[in-house]
């Protein structure tokens, strides 16, 4: 069940992706009389599950679900009709229209993309409002899980104050950030100390596969007591570790390095049970285990309890809303191009970190959540968008590249040249598509 719920969710997602993109070309050649000899959703290689023709257009859905497409006659596109380019040019063919109106069918698909992504963060803006962790909330800084932020400086206890000298307002937000970031400003002891994040900072996370690098700092909070444990009978869940013999016990990560000093031993621990406070033996192994399981993540409600961090709600009228979700637009459109330059430099190992179709499937939840999926589908947009705007050839950018050379110019391409270059860049998407789907299959045999 809950693969039919992540799979609905991603063929969901890519099917109005596929569709809105493919009808914002559609909609401008019908609109400067170009036909549209086919409008398919997923690609119909030897055969459609579907097809209709209504006018001049043939709507249908293919079987392999790798996109979608427009086939307008008289442009050199992945359908490689030579056949019809050889003949003379009709007044209702993309290559007999202007280079602007061209231009503007070419650019159709990406600027749907954009627009879509933007409207969906404005209507999650006004629907769900925003909820966040406020970064100046959290009193105890951060548990730091990855290696690789320890070895770059950052320690248990530490605070995130900015990151590439942008001021942390949002803890949700600090990862995104952090990943294609350079410095990280942490408050540590009431001084602020500046970390250098490594050149290949994302290669060696991937490396790590830890879900959360740092997450907020939580007390010793027993959540199980296995059934092997030598305090099976003296330790309870819920019952709060503060202190083991003479040393005080604040938080979980702190711990095991007190416990690493008594391997073997009975010490003395005080607890917190039911709201009292009371001391018991405890017995360490020698592995400096006690045998119990913590929580290294409370449930939001439980931390505002404690102290730990306080969750903020904003809710947001309508034209509240609009500038809010720009900004999320905005801000999600800048990290991606990040994210992108960053791929292209091999220095960083980002590249080892591209997925295909594996991985957008893998970051929907396995229970269906229409704000979850909102959410994804607004990034995916915004993706799709970028990714189509690239100047290679068999790409929307590609298409783009050319024709603002004509237009510069004033040489059109001959359809001989077009024909190559859409061939060169239709090996190139191929071996992306390869690439990215063959890091799929490399990290599902490496995790296992």
């Amino acid at each position: 069940m809950d693969i039919l719920i992540k799979l609905s969710q991603f063929l969901l997602s890519l099917s109005l992706l596929i569709v809105l993109h493919e009808l914002g070309h559609f909609i401008p050649a019908k609109l400067f009389k170009t036909r549209v000899e086919k409008f398919y959703l997923f690609f119909d290689v030897k055969f459609s599950l579907f097809k209709k023709k209504i006018g001049d257009t043939v709507y249908g859905i293919g079987w392999l679900p790798l996109g979608g497409y427009v086939k307008i006659a008289g442009m050199i596109d992945e359908s490689m009709d030579t056949e019809q380019m050889k003949q003379e040019p009709q007044p209702w063919e993309f290559r007999s229209k202007p280079a602007w109106q061209r231009l503007i069918i070419m650019l159709g698909g990406v600027t749907v993309n954009f627009i879509l992504a933007f409207v969906i963060y404005i209507g999650m803006a006004f629907y769900y409002g925003d909820s966040y962790i406020a970064n100046d909330s959290l009193t105890s800084g951060v548990w730091v899980q990855s290696q690789v932020l320890k070895d770059a400086g950052m320690q248990n206890g530490d605070k995130i104050v900015s990151i590439d000298g942008e001021p942390l307002n949002r803890l949700n937000e600090a990862f995104s950030k952090m990943i294609t970031a350079k410095k990280v400003e942490v408050l540590r002891n009431n001084e602020t100390i500046t970390l250098d994040l490594p050149v290949n900072f994302v290669d060696q996370l991937l490396k790590e596969k830890n879900k959360s690098p740092f997450i907020p700092r939580v007390p010793a909070i027993v959540t199980a007591v296995s059934d092997d444990s030598p305090n099976k009978d003296v330790l309870k869940t819920k019952d709060f570790i503060t202190g083991i013999n003479d040393q005080k016990v604040e938080f979980v990560d702190q711990l095991p390095g007190v416990l690493e000093n008594y391997k073997g031993q009975k010490v003395t621990a005080t607890i917190v049970r039911d709201n009292q406070p009371q001391t018991v033996q405890l017995t360490v192994t020698d592995s400096a285990s006690v045998g119990i399981a913590y929580a290294p993540v409370l449930k939001n409600e439980d931390a505002e309890k404690l102290g730990i961090y306080k969750i903020s709600h904003q809710k947001y009228g309508f034209m509240e809303s609009i500038p809010v979700g720009i900004q999320k637009g905005k801000d999600q459109l800048g990290g991606y191009w990040k994210q992108l330059k960053m791929i292209a430099n091999p220095e960083t190992g980002a590249y080892k970190g591209v997925g295909g179709f594996k991985a957008i499937y893998d970051i929907f939840p396995q229970t269906w959540s229409w704000e979850v999926f909102w959410s994804i589908t607004a990034l995916l947009s915004i993706m799709l968008g970028v990714m189509n705007l690239l100047p290679i050839p068999a790409l929307d950018g590609g298409h783009v590249m050319f024709l603002l050379y004509e237009m510069i110019s004033g040489k059109k391409p001959s359809d001989k040249f077009m024909e190559y270059a859409q061939t060169i860049g239709f090996v190139l998407l191929i071996a992306l598509l390869l690439f990215a789907n063959g890091n799929d299959i490399l990290k599902a045999i490496t995790s296992r």
